[in-house]
């Protein structure tokens, strides 16, 4: 019997489940009248993770409950709060539990730190399934856990930058989160990716929707001012400024927690949360592409450069020359 499995069949699956529409009913309610629900984005290593960490740590030390939930499929969201330890996704865990005939609890997705409750959604393996409907379903096994009785002052979610997918931006199309706080940091790359989220929030405030953004947390500050720019450009505040500063990454890098008072950057993380909990949600005004590298100076995005039109001799190269048309051309009669 041949096991191969059929990679035709296979790319039509998966293109099938791409096209589908999210299938998950998102009350538009809070848990409870004084949750609040945040999605935090930003680009790939822009360092949400270590600002989630150490924020979720200084709103517990300040007496806040709070729920930390990694939505990236790399599942990494949680790494410096545990240490460095991995902890159990919800997916894995619910795929090796009903393999068992067991259902998932609490304890299998879900511990804590210093005050901090946390867990990771996760995602599928490397080709075999659609990230963004993994945030779906994992949303799906939370509800079942009863996500929408828990008790929570704060609610952070933590997603990658990517809102064009469906999953990824579930919280803005759903209204599932009451606002949006981006991460950035002086580079035009971070940038594009908070301003994608703007877009995002605008588009679906046209469509109805409640979302807003209620800020912008400056990570790696170099002090050159480009994210402090943009801020002010689509009209949102800067929450805070974490500076690029060498204690910061050793810290990070050794997963150590510096959101908390007994460091020398507690005031800083007292000031975020605080900001963090009192900022409105706003409705942003995103910047088109142009006006986006009109933040840099011009010799570091090419941003002078002038457009060159291609004509049918380029596309043809060596084998540009007359050719010869098919049509049929009658005389006068």
């Amino acid at each position: 019997m041949n096991d191969v499995p059929n990679l035709k069949d296979f790319d039509t699956r998966l293109r099938d489940e791409a096209h589908e529409e999210p299938s998950l009913e998102v009350p538009s309610d809070p848990p409870s009248k004084k949750t609040q629900i945040i999605a935090i984005y930003g680009k790939g290593g822009i360092g949400k993770s270590f600002t989630l960490a150490n924020l979720s740590h200084m709103m517990a030390e300040m007496g806040k409950r709070v729920l930390l939930i990694g939505c990236d499929p790399k599942s990494d969201t949680t790494s410096l709060l545990f240490g460095g330890k991995a902890c159990p996704t919800i997916i894995e865990t619910s795929t090796r539990k009903k393999l068992a005939g067991e259902e998932v609890k609490i304890g299998d997705v879900c511990f804590k730190r210093g005050g901090v409750f946390a867990m990771e959604l996760g995602g599928p393996e490397v080709g075999r399934g659609c990230g963004g409907r993994g945030i779906i379903h994992g949303f799906e096994l939370l509800e079942k856990l009863g996500f929408h009785d828990w008790d929570f002052d704060y609610v952070l979610l933590d997603f990658l930058g990517d809102v064009v997918c469906g999953g990824f931006g579930l919280p803005i199309a759903r209204d599932m989160a009451q606002k949006v706080i981006v991460v950035a940091s002086n580079d035009l790359q971070s940038l594009y990716v908070a301003n994608n989220v703007c877009s995002a929030v605008e588009y679906f405030r046209k469509l109805g929707g409640n979302v807003g953004v209620a800020g912008m947390v400056i990570n790696k500050d170099d002090g050159t001012g480009e994210a402090a720019a943009f801020a002010a450009a689509v009209n949102i505040p800067v929450l805070a400024s974490i500076p690029a500063d060498d204690d910061l990454r050793r810290k990070s890098a050794n997963y150590q927690i510096v959101g908390t008072n007994a460091t020398q950057w507690g005031g800083l993380f007292t000031e975020l949360a605080q900001n963090v909990g009192e900022a409105p949600p706003l409705r942003p005004k995103p910047l088109t592409q142009d006006g986006l590298l009109g933040l840099f100076d011009a010799e570091t995005t090419g941003a002078d450069f002038v457009l060159e039109p291609a004509n049918d001799a380029d596309m043809r190269g060596s084998f540009a020359g007359e050719v010869k048309s098919l049509e049929v051309v009658y005389d006068d009669v």
